[in-house]
């Protein structure tokens, strides 16, 4: 498998699992129906162990813009790669989230509110104030980018000993999959934390072309916030690593 088809599974896999969890919430006459932002976060933290456990190996599970922009900027990552992963992110966050309209079109049908609609793809403010909002991803995505920087995994080191591998396997994607759960209880409340372009940006398209019934305008006046809020977040993280190191 290549990383570039790595990228696309693993942001699919978290899209349809992220955006699938808030459908089962907020859309009528799903099991989940109800069960609140607290089911929300878990979805999301969860989804994306699953994402980079599935195909960190591989691509090292970047599955957001604004990680492997920041780890470019940080000099971890070379920017030669940079447009073929987030290239594969968008395209991976939109098959995800065409299959969550799949597998909840008829649940689309029963409900009626078409900001909940729009929330299944996308983030939407809770109070729209643009300039906070846009600071509330920068500081949710600095958290996220900076611990990525900072998570190490288990080392042996002995000079009798060479080309020795040892790790937690898919265990050592759980870090990643709590950080972002963690973000989104403390500080998603008000924008819905994108911290992730991708996740936004393809989903919101997918509302834009995709056949829901009653649904309204995909929100595009406010598109730019979760676009650049996490990509200016990223930045801010790789500056403090460059400057304090990890």
């Amino acid at each position: 498998m290549s990383e570039f088809v790595a990228e696309i599974i693993g942001t699919m896999l978290l899209v349809l699992l992220g955006d699938g969890v808030v459908a089962n919430v907020v859309l009528n006459k799903t099991k989940g129906n109800g069960g609140g932002w607290l089911l929300i976060n878990w979805g999301w933290g969860l989804g994306v162990f699953i994402a980079v456990a599935t195909v960190g190996p591989v691509s090292g599970a970047h599955i957001n813009p604004s990680v492997t922009v920041g780890l470019a900027l940080g000099g971890v990552f070379p920017w030669a790669k940079v447009g073929t992963y987030i290239t594969a992110q968008m395209i991976g966050a939109a098959l995800g989230a065409f299959l969550v309209w799949l597998s909840y079109h008829d649940h689309f049908k029963a409900t009626d509110d078409s900001v909940a609609k729009l929330g299944v793809f996308s983030t939407v403010p809770e109070i729209r104030n643009k300039k906070k909002n846009f600071l509330t991803e920068v500081i949710g995505t600095f958290v996220l980018v900076y611990a990525v920087f900072l998570f190490a995994g288990p080392s042996l080191e002995s000079p009798d000993l060479r080309d020795v591998e040892i790790g937690l396997g898919s265990i050592g994607a759980l870090p990643v999959g709590l950080l972002v759960g963690v973000i989104g209880m403390s500080l998603g409340g008000p924008t819905g934390y994108a911290i992730n372009p991708a996740r936004d940006l393809g989903p919101r398209i997918m509302h834009a072309i995709l056949p829901i019934k009653d649904k309204k305008g995909s929100d595009w006046g406010y598109s730019w916030v979760p676009i650049f809020g996490p990509l200016a977040g990223a930045g801010v993280a790789a500056a403090v690593y460059l400057i304090f190191g990890g």
